[in-house]
């Protein structure tokens, strides 16, 4: 299995359970700690029930209170209880991302072998099993390889072909990155946005640091930024130039950081998830983007399925149909998530910020009336568990 971060520990921690012998490679050198505020809600959190983890997740939950909108030169538009936006509910979780992932290796670093800082080079595919070669130079055979290592996936691109077949970009790209809390935020985000940016500072309980995220429209990929740091502070600071509030602050820190992350708001949307003995899983497969909220979410829903169903039959091929007809609905609807997202994060004209800062006057009223949060609520429980019995049979429910 390639990669180690939500969906793969999950995997590795399903496969174990089911009796397989798991050997998980990730290219960092350990667990990636730390990172932005991530969301676990409806058919996720049973996943975690069912692994026992549940009491641990919600130990790690934000209980964030407020968001607070500003115009681009900081003056205040509303503040809104993120309790009450609607769409929350059934255990729904946010914590930090790196608070999911070291609950995730604790659940599998005794049970599997994990190599960190090495990742699969060359992949032969054949009648019995999977050859691989590491990077490390190392080698082995598997009966089946599975893809958890992201957007960027490197197995897909080996079996599937380049990520541009399967890309669809949304629009937008974003920068995140932590700096100083210089406004005293305490568990609360504040947004200014300005036609094509967005600006935000969310403050997840450390008192001195905040996580500030930079996002903006653009039509076309940066593609000639993607492996140049220095190009995508430069294209970041360029679209940023002129910004009020804590903008020119937000820049200046970014120039600096050794934690920023860049990338595009996008998806990938393949018409098959697995070729031969090799399937994939997660954003790796179904990336939905942030817009939707639901990455980490159906990554965990995703992982128990193809663990479930390969352990229900000893045919590999069965077993990646039959997670497919299982996950591939509820990953579309939840990717449909995003549809329209762009324009909420960064609404390209003045008659668009406004248009969302009115929304968010209403959005108290709007989530008592089922109009705000009510498809989230509707999509994030979509699917119901199978249950999947210790000698393979499955059961519904």
């Amino acid at each position: 299995m390639s990669g180690a971060s939500i969906a793969g520990p999950a995997l590795a921690y399903w496969l174990n359970r089911y009796g397989f012998a798991v050997t998980v490679v990730e290219k960092a050198p350990a667990v990636r700690g730390g990172g932005y505020p991530i969301d676990v809600r409806g058919t996720a959190v049973e996943v975690i029930r069912r692994m026992g983890r549940y009491e641990q997740l919600r130990a790690a939950h934000l209980h964030m209170g407020r968001m607070t909108f500003l115009r681009d030169d900081g003056r205040r538009v509303t503040s809104v209880r993120l309790d009450r936006l609607g769409g929350a509910g059934g255990g729904d979780t946010e914590l930090p991302r790196g608070a999911l992932t070291e609950l995730l290796y604790e659940a599998v670093r005794d049970d599997v072998d994990l190599r960190f800082g090495d990742s699969i080079a060359e992949l032969d595919d054949r009648a019995g099993g999977v050859g691989v070669r590491f990077a490390s130079g190392d080698a082995a055979e598997y009966d089946v390889v599975l893809a958890a290592d992201g957007l960027h996936s490197t197995t897909r691109r080996l079996v599937f072909g380049p990520e541009e077949r399967f890309h669809r970009y949304l629009g937008h790209c974003f920068a995140g990155f932590e700096m100083p809390n210089r406004l005293g935020l305490d568990r609360e985000g504040v947004i200014s946005t300005a036609p094509g940016r967005t600006a935000v500072l969310y403050a997840a309980g450390n008192p001195d640091r905040v996580h500030a995220f930079l996002s903006f429209g653009r039509a076309e990929p940066p593609y000639g930024a993607f492996a140049d740091p220095a190009a995508q502070r430069e294209l970041v600071a360029s679209v940023f130039a002129g910004g009020g509030w804590e903008v020119p602050r937000m820049i200046a820190a970014m120039r600096t950081a050794d934690d920023l992350f860049f990338d595009v708001v996008s998806q990938i949307r393949m018409p098959a998830w697995s070729r031969g003995r090799v399937a994939l899983v997660g954003d790796a497969a179904y990336a939905p983007s942030f817009l939707s909220g639901q990455g980490s979410s159906i990554a965990l829903v995703g992982a128990y399925l193809l663990a479930g169903e390969l352990a229900a039959t000893s045919d590999h091929r069965a077993a990646f149909a039959a997670y497919e007809q299982r996950m591939r609905p509820f990953a579309e609807a939840n990717q449909a998530l995003a549809d329209g997202g762009g324009v909420a994060v960064a609404p390209a004209t003045r008659r668009g910020v406004w248009l969302r800062h009115q929304t968010m006057r209403a959005a108290p009223l709007l989530a008592r009336l089922g109009g705000l949060g009510g498809r989230v609520t509707r999509v994030k429980s979509a699917l119901v568990l199978p249950g999947y019995a210790a000698d393979g049979a499955v059961r519904s429910g």
